[in-house]
């Protein structure tokens, strides 16, 4: 398995746009109605590259950094939820999308619901993949917090794979390869990275996250028809925090993904195309195999 020459056979192009002041960096493949993918705290694109092939069959994939992530730059700020919320659709206006799919992991997916909620008109089906801590565990804020730190900060490979294997479910853990260790380190070992991992965790301060907690008032503004991703093994919720989400997002539906943990766009790539594709074309629900 590796990542690049899995794309071998996709045409697509990778470039630099610049999306409300941030040079951004941005994949896309494919054709048909946009599908935005959004990853998670600390993360980059290349968190979707197993899915960009099947994805574009059927959609306009685009992938991208967010705002201080990835090899994309960011102003010296905290990052909030609204800061990448404003960051994604600024990235709209600048590829002349009006309004796109979403689909987002971790951190990703709560902005993709804050997105929803606050610009309902900017997005077409919603895909919340783990977002993860929906109840503000302390724990897992502080797990999350000084891993991330400790990955940036000690600029090793073996800091950067605990990292990405707390992700995993430990069954899945032998696919953290070392060529997803190197494209992490290369991102975390970069100029400013210490500077801009601090503004990238202040969502892991209690005081700032509660401005952006899930709520069901904030939720039950959604109108986009959505699907809550969940898996059994997600490090940083049960999947009784997408139940708790189903109820506060009006018409959600769960679907929860076996054998997997916080990356099942990593760990059980075809289940999760196949889900994205059925749901995202036809609204249906693709019960995943066990």
């Amino acid at each position: 398995m590796s990542i690049w020459p899995g794309l071998a056979a996709t045409p697509f192009s990778m470039r630099y746009v610049l999306a409300g002041g941030v040079r951004t960096r941005v994949l896309e493949a494919g054709e048909g109605p946009p599908l935005v993918l959004l990853h998670g705290t600390g993360g980059h694109l290349e968190a979707f590259l197993r899915n960009v092939p099947a994805l574009a069959r059927d959609f306009r994939v685009i992938a991208f950094d967010f705002v201080g992530h990835g090899y994309s730059d960011g102003p010296d700020e905290p990052y909030t939820i609204d800061t990448y919320a404003d960051h994604l659709e600024a990235l709209l206006d600048a590829l002349g999308i009006e309004s796109a799919h979403l689909s987002g992991e971790s951190l990703g997916g709560w902005v993709a619901a804050w997105t929803a909620a606050r610009s309902p008109h900017r997005v077409d089906r919603l895909v919340l993949v783990c977002p993860g801590n929906v109840t503000m565990k302390l724990e897992v804020m502080a797990a999350l917090r000084d891993s991330t730190r400790r990955a940036v900060e000690e600029a090793s490979r073996p800091a950067v794979r605990a990292r990405l294997e707390w992700l995993f479910a430990p069954a899945n853990r032998e696919l953290v390869t070392d060529e997803l260790v190197e494209v992490r380190y290369g991102i975390y070992t970069r100029p400013g990275a210490r500077a801009t991992i601090e503004n990238v965790l202040v969502l892991q301060d209690p005081e700032v996250r509660r401005r952006y907690t899930w709520t069901e008032e904030w939720c039950s503004r959604i109108t986009a028809q959505t699907l809550v991703f969940w898996t059994d093994q997600d490090p940083t919720g049960p999947p009784t925090e997408g139940e708790l989400l189903q109820r506060w997002i009006p018409g959600s539906r769960l679907l929860v993904l076996p054998r997997a943990g916080h990356w099942p766009q990593w760990e059980r790539p075809d289940a999760f195309d196949a889900i994205h594709r059925r749901f995202l074309s036809s609204g249906e629900i693709m019960e995943p195999e066990e």
